[in-house]
């Protein structure tokens, strides 16, 4: 894959653009967070297992046990209420700003505007989430996300050449890249990509589909036509 990778940014390198909505010395400089006790990581870990299988009200249940003055907490507790649809998600992603989970922060804030359709938040909030954890995969496939909804196909590659190189056992920037690859006409490239990562008969249809949805929108695209982060549902930015 790493061969691939490198033939593959040899024809798709592009750039990715900032937004100054904020200054990014400000955003460099982020606060600190207190450390868990010993029980503490032990509830939070068994809140991201539930969370993971699902089961996110018994996640939901365990957190709240825990004190809200933890960002880890909040940062939890945020999430669930994002995936179960809850109004509570958006100020605990607001409270993570100015932490050591301010990246966290940031994040949350651009799936919850991609979500609601509202492209240019999400961009704003996602670039700033990459800024701040430039080495997060999740993040990096999430900015390419809204690029390639806004149509910002050289930005979208890059985003997500770059989360394939940061964690090259996750699938799903690769997914999102042969989307890309479809959408622009490229079948060899993305047969080739396809066939290197290993995905299957199923991801690829899907990808398909979702290269179709974009080619027949004309415009932006609808929050359901490409996958996002390995947290959610593949049609879902979440």
């Amino acid at each position: 894959m790493k061969a691939l990778i490198a033939g593959l940014s040899l024809l798709m390198l592009g750039g990715c653009a900032s937004n100054g909505q904020t200054p990014w010395s400000a955003l460099m400089t982020p606060g600190s967070c207190a450390k868990p006790s010993a029980e503490q990581e032990l509830s939070l870990n068994l809140a991201d297992d539930m969370a993971n299988e699902g089961k996110m009200h018994a996640s939901l249940a365990n957190l709240q046990s825990l004190p809200d003055s933890l960002p880890q907490v909040r940062q939890r507790k945020a999430k669930v209420y994002r995936l179960l649809g809850r109004s509570e998600a958006q100020p605990l992603y607001r409270s993570l700003l100015g932490t050591c989970m301010a990246a966290e922060g940031e994040h949350g804030l651009g799936q919850l505007a991609a979500t609601q359709g509202d492209n240019a938040q999400a961009l704003a909030h996602m670039q700033r989430a990459a800024q701040l954890a430039p080495t997060n995969e999740k993040i990096r496939n999430d900015l390419g996300v809204v690029y390639l909804n806004q149509r910002r196909l050289e930005e979208a590659r890059f985003e997500f050449m770059t989360a394939m190189e940061l964690k090259q056992s996750d699938q799903l920037a690769a997914v999102n890249l042969v989307t890309l690859l479809i959408y622009q006409d490229h079948w060899g490239q993305a047969a080739q990509l396809a066939s290197q990562v290993g995905l299957s008969a199923e991801q690829v249809s899907e990808a398909q589909a979702r290269a179709e949805k974009l080619k027949a929108a004309g415009t932006p695209a609808a929050k359901d036509q490409v996958a996002a982060a390995s947290d959610a549902p593949p049609v879902l930015i979440k």
